[in-house]
């Protein structure tokens, strides 16, 4: 089973960054060791749906932002160490939410903003913006 962990949530205030990191652990497989392939991040605000934050393919040479973030959040990745970042500059009150990383089993590498599509998800991290 693949394991993912985030790190790096918290409590910040209006305007500051924050950087989230995702590890991933574990065997997809007997004898295969985790080796995510697409990876995303999303996040759940009180009262609402899980959306998509940003979505990276496995060479990271294919972003997605979801528009209220473009500009201010970078997702990228570490395939040799199976860290996947997302750093969050500028960050408000809408950006308050639980972040979750999620991954797409090894042999899908080209990202995807659909969950459904995500076969291994992370326990999830709260970001806090005070304003």
């Amino acid at each position: 089973q693949v394991q993912l962990a985030e790190s790096g949530g918290g409590l910040v205030q209006a305007g500051d960054s924050l950087r989230l990191s995702c590890a991933a652990s574990g065997r997809e497989a007997p004898g295969r060791p985790a080796n995510p392939g697409a990876m995303g991040w999303f996040r759940r605000a009180a009262g609402k749906e899980r959306e998509i934050v940003a979505a990276i393919n496995w060479s990271g040479g294919s972003t997605y932002y979801t528009d209220s973030v473009k500009g201010r959040f970078t997702i990228s990745r570490d395939n040799v160490k199976k860290i996947y970042y997302l750093q969050m500059n500028g960050l408000n009150s809408e950006d308050t939410a639980v972040y979750y990383c999620a991954a797409r089993r090894s042999d899908r590498i080209v990202l995807s903003t659909n969950q459904h599509d995500y076969d291994h998800w992370g326990q999830g991290t709260q970001v806090t913006v005070s304003s």
